[in-house]
């Protein structure tokens, strides 16, 4: 019974989802997290580039107007200065198809954080594509002629979390390395969802809030983030630093969290399963592999569909839900 209410349900949606894009425009757009290949020749990983080359296709075939990257953008100590060859032997070599030359949207993961992170800030103005204004920052996008606009929130969750150890990653953040930047961003991000008139509110960070893999639940944004979300009906958060893909939502909430921290590789993603809240769990990895993954987003006025994609462009996950702002 429940089974059947469940995919009629489903094929509601996205007879729905299929109507609106026919009445209407949307944002599509990719979103990819962990990527940042190697400190040794090549400086890329043989899973990046297939995950890259998979990802341009998609981005061909769905028009993406922008990528979205979750942080952990060169492995393991970030770059050193804006000239670092690594921009090129990492980023630019290697997602080079030209349905990737769109902007990426970026911010910064513990990795990054390890090296000069203001040298990832400083290249957006060496690279046309690298959007990465500030440690964090907000886009808006229109979706159609009628008002409806997306609102994108780039979050520093190494700032306020801090970093993890650089050997041992089943040890969970340090904490903010300083309480007056991190209170900066606190307030900063709560102004930004309380003054947020946007018709879907996305939030990105590194740092999983939920998660069902490896690192587990980051406390301290569990604490602190979590309820500003759902107070201020944040859509769905997106984070990486989990190498698993996941989706979970908290019944009787409005926020779907996602996990695609899997530009290099993909992990079995059930060691913190049983710590999640009851019935959240609506898809995770429980297959790892050497083989990188992504997402697609489509969103219109009333809907939103996730869409990941192993390296080979083979479908792993698809879920369609509606606006919890209205």
């Amino acid at each position: 019974m429940v089974s059947t209410f469940f995919f009629v349900g489903f094929a509601v949606l996205a007879s729905l989802f299929i109507s609106c894009l026919s009445l209407s425009e949307n944002v599509t757009f990719l979103v990819v997290g962990d990527w940042g290949g190697v400190e040794t020749s090549p400086y890329s990983t043989f899973a990046e580039r297939q995950m890259a080359s998979s990802m341009g296709k998609t981005a061909k075939a769905i028009s993406s107007s922008f990528q979205i990257s979750l942080g952990d953008n060169f492995y393991h100590r970030g770059v050193k200065n804006v000239d670092d060859p690594r921009f090129q032997q990492t980023f630019e070599n290697v997602f080079k198809a030209p349905s990737l030359q769109s902007p990426w949207l970026v911010l910064l993961g513990n990795h990054d954080h390890y090296g000069n992170a203001s040298a990832q800030i400083a290249y957006s103005k060496v690279s046309d594509r690298w959007h990465l204004p500030d440690f964090y920052y907000t886009k808006i996008y229109p979706i159609d002629d009628l008002g409806h606009t997306l609102q994108l929130v780039f979050i520093d969750a190494i700032i306020l979390a801090g970093k993890t150890h650089p050997k041992v990653r089943s040890f969970p953040p340090s904490g903010p390395k300083s309480k007056s930047w991190a209170e900066e961003e606190w307030a900063w991000i709560e102004k930004t969802l309380a003054e947020s008139t946007a018709t879907w509110l996305v939030v990105a960070g590194h740092y999983p809030v939920l998660s069902a893999g490896l690192h587990g639940p980051t406390q301290l944004l569990v604490r602190r983030l979590k309820p500003l979300l759902e107070k201020y009906n944040a859509s769905a958060y997106f984070s990486g630093h989990e190498h698993c893909l996941q989706h979970i939502h908290v019944p009787q909430t409005r926020t779907h969290y996602y996990g695609i921290g899997t530009g290099s590789y993909v992990q079995r993603c059930t060691k913190h399963y049983h710590t999640l809240p009851a019935h959240s769990i609506r898809y995770v990895c429980d297959k790892g592999n050497c083989r990188g993954s992504y997402a697609s987003v489509s969103v219109t006025a009333k809907l939103m569909k996730i869409v990941i994609y192993s390296f080979s462009q083979q479908i792993l996950y698809e879920n369609i839900h509606a606006n919890p702002r209205n």
